[in-house]
């Protein structure tokens, strides 16, 4: 998971590892933390698997959903929104926000986020895979069970090549060494991808990944430099078993969807 850096894995570089293909930590000279550098930036902007697929003739939509005024402070492409908005940010916490690889994967492609007005439309899923968080900080998104969101997921990929699904409540419970909140994310995961899994269509490939290491460790607040999982279902892939990074996972979609 360091790509032969030292030092531990980081969500920045690793996350652009796996949303270009290219070993993003090498490349940049170090892990980067929480949201690229503009290093990682140009990385993206350039190698993203997003605008290459669509470079390719391909689709490719990402099935999040944030609040519109979040998106609008972050600078990125968003989908229109024709509800009030949810909340409204100050100018000081609007400079400080900065956006994910994904967010900024996708609009290196030129590809609309989400808004919780698809949530609410059912075309889009709120992080937290149940909406049970966005509701408990006060926006009205629909709640739902795992499955009927894995259900929306696919309802989602319907209109794309490439769909992306993004999950951090394990992380965030991992920062936290909160057994408790660990345990209720994983839990909520493992329902929805079975979920997933179990509904996939024949011709679809799904592939599960996470960026580095923390949740499996709690007595560490940090990163580890564990091996993480990888998880394929789909038609028979004999090259996923030759993955030895998480950049494999990017050029696989790439080269799956005929844009390599």
């Amino acid at each position: 998971p360091t790509f032969g850096v030292p030092g531990r894995p980081q969500s920045a570089s690793n996350q652009t590892a796996i949303l270009t293909g290219d070993p993003a930590p090498a490349l940049v000279g170090g892990h980067v933390l929480g949201y690229p550098n503009a290093a990682l930036r140009q990385l993206l902007a350039e190698r993203s698997i997003v605008r290459r697929l669509k470079a390719a003739g391909r689709t490719a939509t990402f099935a999040n959903a944030y609040p519109a005024p979040y998106l609008d402070a972050l600078g990125v492409l968003r989908r229109p929104s024709t509800s009030p908005p949810e909340f409204t940010m100050p100018p000081r916490a609007a400079r400080k926000v900065r956006p994910s690889a994904a967010k900024l994967a996708f609009t290196a492609g030129d590809e609309p986020l989400r808004t919780l007005d698809d949530a609410r439309a059912d075309d889009g899923l709120t992080h937290d895979i149940t909406g049970a968080y966005a509701l408990a900080h006060g926006l009205s998104v629909p709640q739902r069970t795992p499955e009927a969101a894995a259900a929306l997921f696919w309802r989602i990929s319907e209109g794309a090549d490439f769909t992306f699904f993004e999950h951090y409540l394990a992380d965030e419970a991992g920062h936290a060494q909160d057994f408790t909140a660990a345990r209720a994310a994983l839990d909520t995961f493992d329902a929805f991808l079975r979920a997933v899994a179990a509904t996939r269509p024949s011709d679809a490939r799904v592939l599960v990944c996470s960026d580095h290491g923390n949740v499996e460790d709690l007595s560490v607040r940090g990163h580890t430099v564990h091996a993480v999982p990888m998880l394929y279902f789909g038609p028979s892939a004999p090259e996923v078993a030759s993955f030895t990074s998480v950049a494999d996972v990017g050029r696989a979609v790439v080269r799956w969807l005929g844009a390599d």
